[in-house]
Formats: structure tokens, sequence, C-alpha cells
């Protein structure tokens, strides 16, 4: 797989997207658990100007492996760019999956938390982020 992986990585490096697509494609389709092949086809839907499309594989590796740090700086980024663009990005996870666990440098303690809570934007809900973070 790591071979794979390599390959595809060489191709979408030098814009021959289609290869890369079908690459982490074959590799996602031969094993669903690879978080690294989603970011992958994350990517590529990047290159393709599909930020929503690449948003959503960006979560689906998150599901898949919440220790996923592309995945998460990169659905993070997404859903900021979406909501920049005012195109509200709806939970892909389903309420019964934790989220992530922050890393521990991000963690603070709840009287923290309670003290400095974001404002939240009018309608009062909170963002993606916001929301995974206070599970």
């Amino acid at each position: 797989m790591i071979e794979l992986l390599l390959e595809a990585e060489r191709a979408l490096s030098f814009g021959r997207v289609d290869r890369a697509e079908e690459i982490y494609r074959q590799v996602a389709e031969s094993d669903p658990r690879n978080s690294i092949a989603v970011v992958g086809l994350a990517r590529v839907a990047l290159e393709r100007a599909d930020d929503l499309g690449a948003y959503l594989l960006a979560r689906r590796a998150l599901m898949i492996d919440g220790e996923n740090d592309a995945a998460r700086r990169l659905a993070a980024r997404l859903e900021e760019v979406l909501a920049t663009r005012g195109e509200p990005v709806e939970d892909p996870l389903p309420r019964n999956v934790p989220a992530p666990t922050p890393p521990p440098e991000a963690q603070r303690d709840d009287e923290t938390a309670a003290t400095d809570e974001p404002a939240r934007p009018e309608g009062g809900r909170r963002s993606l982020i916001d929301r995974l973070r206070r599970r």
C-alpha cells in the first residue's frame, strides 16, 4: 500500500490529478480504513476546486482516524473557507461517533473553558469545530 500511496503523491505533485485519483481510490477501496488515501482523495478534490467535496472527504478521513492531523487541518481550513463564502456545512458525523480528542496542549481545564466561551454567530449556532471541541 505504501508504494501505491507514494506513487499517488508523486502523480499529484506532477499535476497528474486523474492518475492520483485512480490510485488513491484503488487504495481506499481495497482498504476502507486507510485515512491517508481518503485525505489524498480530498486533495484531488481541492485540485479540482471542489471545496465541499474535499471537506467531506477530510471529515470522512477523521471518522476513520481521529488522530490524522492532515485530515484535521484540512477539514478545519475548508470549514473556514466555506463559512467565509457563506456556505454552511452540516456536521457529517453521526451523533454517536465521538469527536477526535484534541492534543493535550490544546485541552483546557473546565474552568478556563467556561470563562472564555467564543461568541456564537447569529442564530446561536456554533461552528462545527467549536461543536466538536465542546462535545
